[in-house]
């Protein structure tokens, strides 16, 4: 009998650990279950919280937009105002009944492009367009000088009479500069004369806005090589090229009105032509500044040699001194 009360004793401290397990294990599934839910509640209330500010951000950004627009608006009802306000100062009582015109926007000042194609007189709407440099009257052989031009009252009134006269010169001189500084950017060996003078020409017809008599080229353009001093340009067919040893005097001219403004520039390539291009820049200059009303042809001509026969110029070996032709 003891042994049976022991077995039962045995049997029922087994059982009692085995409901403590299925207790515990009980336990630990319901705790699973309250953590499960409660991360689902979580969930759906972030869902339902995000849901929820969406509707008002759209609500605030659409406010927004209406609040920046309803500004703009403001904006543009005060400038109105007040340009209103600027045109009616002078207008009176009488004119607070009747509608204002607004005020146009006014516009820059039209700048030259790249390739030129602006016209000059559009450049200089007032129509009042730049002088170039200008020289003092050097003083004659016998003393006198030519002061009184510039002192003179009488002979500024006449120069302001005639003001209009020289204006077409200044345009005309203005396109003419415009048109050779794009020219000796581009101009380069391998170029046909006639592809050169077609460029030159139709750059030119753009900037002197050409207009029959009134206003466009003065004459057909001069590109003379080398040996050729003056007064050639190409015929329809001609291949002439332009090759890196060669020396061309390009010589075109522009007129308003038919008053004429005529300029040539040498352009070379080779080096060794460097020496030969400063002699020619410097007897140009001394020319202009020599140059005036009353001076004798000869007097400037004598000028100009003086210049260049003080230059010594040695290309391919051979030395040249004095006028090269």
């Amino acid at each position: 009998t003891q042994e049976a009360e022991v077995a039962v004793s045995q049997d029922r401290a087994i059982a009692l650990q085995l409901d403590d397990r299925v207790w515990l294990h009980l336990k630990k599934k319901k705790k699973k279950k309250k953590k499960k839910n409660k991360k689902k509640k979580k969930k759906k209330s972030k869902g339902a919280g995000a849901a929820g500010q969406q509707e008002p951000d759209k609500e605030s950004g659409a406010s927004v937009d209406e609040a920046a627009r309803q500004l703009e608006r403001q904006a543009l009802e005060d400038k109105e105002r007040d340009e209103d306000d600027e045109d009616g100062d002078g207008d009176g009582d009488g004119a607070t009944g009747k509608k204002k015109k607004k005020k146009k926007k006014k516009r820059g000042p039209k700048v030259q492009t790249d390739p030129p194609s602006v016209p000059i007189c559009d450049l200089y709407p007032n129509g009042v367009f730049p002088k170039g440099q200008e020289c003092e009257y050097p003083p004659t052989q016998d003393g006198r000088t030519a002061a009184w031009r510039t002192t003179s009252e009488e002979k500024k009134a006449l120069d302001q009479a005639s003001e209009e006269i020289w204006n077409d010169f200044r345009e005309a001189a203005e396109a003419h500069r415009q048109v050779r500084k794009y020219v000796m950017s581009w101009i380069k060996p391998g170029m046909t004369m006639i592809e050169i003078c077609e460029k030159l020409e139709d750059c030119s017809r753009k900037l002197i806005k050409e207009n029959g008599l009134n206003a466009g080229l003065a004459f057909p353009t001069g590109c003379s090589l080398n040996n050729c001093a003056a007064h050639y340009t190409p015929n329809a067919g001609d291949t002439t090229v332009l090759q890196y040893d060669d020396i061309c005097k390009i010589d075109f001219g522009t007129h308003i009105s038919g008053r004429i403004i005529d300029c040539a520039f040498t352009v070379t390539f080779n080096p060794k032509y460097d020496a030969l291009l400063k002699a020619v820049k410097d007897a140009t200059n001394t020319g202009i500044k020599c140059a005036g009303i009353d001076v004798r042809l000869c007097d400037v001509g004598e000028a100009i040699q003086e210049v260049m026969e003080s230059y010594e110029v040695e290309i391919d070996g051979k030395t040249y001194q004095g006028m090269f032709f």
